[in-house]
């Protein structure tokens, strides 16, 4: 990135409205958004004009200019007022987009008051980070127990073996639970407040009533743990920052909702399909015992937040072929950045356990998610694919991987489901049929969903009977390092 401050785009120069733009969301998008950012790269170079739902966005597809505008926020602004369209009233009044946008949260704070808000966040998540802390104690091991009690209820509607969905039936209903524990939520949250979330981030018709239902769930949340303060996140925000109103603090939650179970429960799926799909450098490191490593991998491969949030230039600037003027929107890509990273000839960065941190899963630069956030969030998600490879002895997509169901969108893919056959290790916790295996189960009993039960026959990640064991230990992760080392028996 070349930045001039004195200096204003060439006379002539193109500008992001004049230039012809192709829509960025197709079928095409859908099934392979890799092959779109590809030919938008070999046609414009590391800087794209795309259409977004009816509004001309430049699309940053090179790693090194991705980078770039996360760690230069005086140049690329995260307050949605620097955006010109917006403040001369030329954007259409029902663009989906906007909704989340218009929430005012540390997201999209700049200068001293983003680092304020950081400070606020950060002290309030400490006490939950530190795992010698009770709270972070708490916290550990109740993710623990919600994942062996999601696995119990498994095991209670269909047996040792079956059939499962490990994104509406596991990952879901998990990260719900720890939300509401977190919060200090008086009740458990609803499987419905993911799916406002969801129609938020991915643009549909009615994301502005959606994200006017999650929003008002936070604020009243805030004024009720304002009035009865506990162990939990949102009292200690209060403690933190007094001066927070409920409408304040209601948006600091929604905006800890969205990461926590969208993005945070993309990271858990896209980890477990890296391993189950038969990735033999992600099974690797499962193997070795670095599940933290595995989710760097998939983080790589497969990023939570394809593209990050927008930015807004601050002054005319030039980024690729292009120069940007002051006020253009611009959406950093991290699933582009990510796949020019492994195609510059970096593909050892695949088998390097340093590099993979690499990966912009969190973002980078004064936006970077903070480390308390980060740390948190990791600790979620090597729990929750821990206790899968703990508990499975076995476990397959039936749907081969290129067709299962992906929710795609300006913001992130993920995935709708993640459909396995499974058998579970000897040992496994079953719940009862009549009570679930632990508190909370019933609230997110809205979350099961039916799954389909076609078999993969590539999608085999061991094949084990149940009650095998050996050095390697029994369950999923003995089975792959059995298979590792040699000891793969095959099955059907």
């Amino acid at each position: 990135m070349e930045t001039h401050p004195f200096a204003a785009a060439p006379a002539g120069s193109p500008t992001l409205d004049s230039l012809p733009v192709e829509p960025l969301l197709t079928s095409e998008f859908d099934t392979d958004p890799g092959s779109v950012y590809e030919r938008l790269r070999s046609t414009y170079g590391p800087v794209a004009p795309v259409g977004l739902m009816g509004v001309p966005v430049w699309l940053v597809l090179d790693y090194r200019e991705v980078l770039e505008v996360l760690r230069n926020d005086s140049v690329w602004r995260r307050d949605v007022r620097h955006w010109r369209a917006r403040a001369e009233g030329r954007l259409p009044r029902d663009w989906p987009l906007l909704a989340g946008y218009e929430v005012r949260q540390t997201m999209f704070f700049d200068d001293d008051e983003h680092r304020a808000a950081r400070l606020t966040h950060h002290s309030a998540m400490r006490p939950f980070q530190d795992g010698h802390s009770p709270e972070g104690w708490e916290l550990r091991a109740a993710v623990a127990k919600y994942a062996d009690d999601l696995i119990g209820m498994l095991a209670a509607e269909s047996g040792t073996s079956g059939f499962a969905d490990l994104a509406a039936q596991y990952t879901r209903p998990l990260l719900l639970m720890v939300t509401t524990k977190l919060f200090g939520c008086p009740v458990g949250l609803g499987d419905e407040m993911v799916m406002d979330l969801w129609r938020m981030l991915d643009g549909g018709p009615d994301a502005g009533p959606a994200t006017e239902r999650a929003l008002g769930a936070m604020i009243r949340l805030a004024a009720h743990r304002r009035s009865r303060p506990g162990e939990d996140l949102t009292s200690y925000m209060l403690l933190s920052d007094p001066s927070l109103s409920d409408e304040q603090l209601g948006r600091e939650l929604f905006m800890n909702a969205v990461y926590l179970n969208d993005i945070t429960g993309n990271m858990v799926c896209n980890t477990l399909l890296e391993v189950l799909r038969g990735n033999a450098t992600v099974r690797r490191s499962v193997v070795t015992g670095q599940i933290g490593e595995t989710v760097n991998r998939a983080a790589l491969v497969n990023p939570p937040t394809a593209n990050l949030c927008f930015r807004f230039a601050g002054r005319d600037v030039r980024l690729g072929n292009f120069w940007i003027r002051a006020g253009d929107i611009v959406s950093p890509s991290v699933a582009a950045a990510h796949r020019d990273l492994l195609a510059i000839g970096t593909s050892h960065l695949v088998d390097s356990a340093v590099s993979t941190r690499a990966h912009l899963a969190w973002g980078a630069g004064p936006h970077q998610c903070p480390s308390a956030a980060r740390e948190l969030a990791g600790m979620i998600v090597t729990t929750a694919v821990g206790r899968i490879f703990e508990h499975f002895a076995r476990a397959e997509l039936t749907l081969p991987p290129d067709q299962l169901p992906w929710r795609t969108g300006p913001v992130v893919r993920g995935l709708r489901l993640l459909p396995v056959r499974y058998e579970l290790s000897p040992g496994a916790p079953v719940a009862s049929r009549a009570g679930g295996s632990g508190a909370g189960l019933a609230a997110h009993a809205g979350a099961r969903a039916a799954v389909g039960v076609g078999v993969g026959d590539d999608g085999v990640v061991a094949a084990v009977a149940p009650g095998a064991s050996g050095r390697g230990g029994s369950g999923l992760l003995g089975a792959l390092r059995r298979m590792m080392s040699g000891g793969r028996r095959g099955g059907g």
